[in-house]
């Protein structure tokens, strides 16, 4: 069931008066924080980096790569130190953002001297 079915379940049934609006607030409040919930990663869950390069004339991925977040937090402090910023991306705030939550590709590279497309996802 989607959480606007859901919501309009609790309003019909404030509106039937089979609950109250305090009771009905309650449950709205609850679902709003079920929500929350799935929408960022829970304490403990694993988020991934993955790292995919594909061959432009073939359209084979030659290398993939998956790092647990973990892992590249630590690297990024480690790492900031000695690249401040690449091409305009500064790893403090790339970490502040993977910090925050962020996912979704993150950096899209075309090298074509070298015929290869660089990719960079957070999941």
């Amino acid at each position: 069931m989607t959480t606007a079915e859901e919501r309009m379940k609790i309003l019909k049934m404030i509106q039937e008066k089979k609950i109250t609006a305090e009771e009905g607030a309650k449950l709205l409040a609850a679902l709003g924080k079920s929500e929350q919930k799935q929408s960022t990663p829970a304490e403990g869950q694993s988020r991934w980096l993955r790292v995919r390069i594909t061959d432009l004339d073939s359209g084979k991925a030659s290398v993939h790569i998956n790092l647990p977040m973990g892992l590249v937090n630590v690297g990024l402090k480690m790492g900031a130190r000695f690249v401040p910023n690449v091409e305009g991306i500064h790893a403090e705030e790339l970490a502040e953002a993977l910090r925050q939550g962020m996912t979704g590709k993150i950096m899209d590279i075309l090298d074509e001297e070298e015929g290869q497309r660089v990719e960079v996802y957070v999941e």
